[in-house]
C-alpha cells in the first residue's frame, strides 16, 4: 500500500487536541506518511503556552494527498492570511481528501474549499461556518465526497479513525482504535450543548462570547471585501 502524504498544518494558538487526536491515529497507521506543516519551521506557542515546531514550510510542501487544518483561537489570523489561504487553494488542487477538524473548517471555508459541500465544526461556530455559506451538518464526523470534516476537538479521534477506515481499510482502523484504548467513558453528559444543561451551557456561551464576536467581525469583513453575500445566522 502506497502510503498518502497527509499535511497537518501547525499554527500559533491552535488547540493541541486538534492536532494530537488525529495525529496519534496516523502515526499508528502504516497508510499514511505525517508532513507537519508550517508557515515556516520556527517554533512557536500553542493554547496553553506549549511550544511546537512544524518540519516543513508551507513553501516548502511537496503536492500533499490529504490537506489536513486543526482549529484554535489562533484561526483567526489565518482567517486572512493570503499566504496560508493560497497554499490551501493549490494545493486542493491535487489533493485526494481535503480535511479539518474544529475551527478548521472555517479556515477551508475561507479558502473556498467547502462551497456546495456539507462540512461540520465545533458546535459553537455552527453558526460562522454557515455564514460562509457552507451547508452545516450537526455531526461528529462529515463526509461529503472528498471533504472529512470532524466537530469539535476530541472528535478529532473519530475523524482520524473514519480516515484511516476509508484509506487503510475497517480492520486498520479497529486495530488503531484498540492500541490507544478508545474507549470513551465520560464522568459527566456535558460534552454537547444537548445535554450539558442550562447552567453549563449559558456559562459557556458567555465564556466564549467575545472570541465568537472578534471571529464573526473577521468574517463579515472578509465576505464584504470578497463582495459575498453574508448568510444568515440562525
Amino acid at each position: 500500500m502506497r502510503k498518502l502524504k497527509i499535511g497537518m498544518l501547525l499554527f500559533p494558538d491552535m488547540t493541541i487536541l486538534d492536532f494530537t487526536g488525529p495525529y496519534d491515529v496516523f502515526v499508528k497507521a502504516p497508510c499514511f506518511e505525517v508532513v507537519l506543516l508550517g508557515e515556516t519551521t520556527a517554533p512557536f506557542k500553542v493554547e496553553g503556552g506549549l511550544m511546537v515546531q512544524p518540519t516543513v514550510a508551507l513553501a516548502d510542501s511537496p503536492q500533499l494527498d490529504i490537506l489536513f487544518v486543526p482549529g484554535g483561537k489562533g484561526i483567526n489570523q489565518l482567517l486572512t492570511n493570503r499566504t496560508l489561504l493560497d497554499f490551501l487553494r493549490r494545493q486542493a488542487l491535487g489533493a485526494k481528501y481535503i480535511t479539518s477538524v474544529c475551527t478548521g473548517a472555517l479556515v477551508l471555508a475561507a479558502a473556498g474549499l467547502l462551497q456546495g459541500y456539507k462540512a461540520t465544526t465545533h458546535w459553537r461556530s455552527l453558526d460562522l461556518l454557515r455564514m460562509l455559506g457552507v451547508e452545516v451538518v450537526e455531526e461528529r464526523v462529515v463526509k461529503d465526497r472528498n471533504r472529512i470534516t470532524g466537530g469539535g476537538v476530541t472528535a478529532g479521534i473519530d475523524f482520524g479513525l473514519t480516515l484511516t477506515a476509508m484509506i487503510g481499510g475497517e480492520e486498520l482502523a479497529r486495530i488503531v482504535q484498540l492500541q490507544l484504548e478508545y474507549n470513551p467513558a465520560p464522568p459527566f453528559r456535558a460534552g454537547s450543548p444537548h445535554t450539558a444543561g442550562t447552567p453549563v451551557l449559558q456559562a459557556t456561551r458567555e465564556l466564549t462570547k467575545l472570541m465568537l464576536e472578534k471571529r464573526r467581525a473577521i468574517i463579515r469583513e472578509l465576505l464584504e471585501k470578497q463582495g459575498m453575500p453574508v448568510a444568515p445566522e440562525q
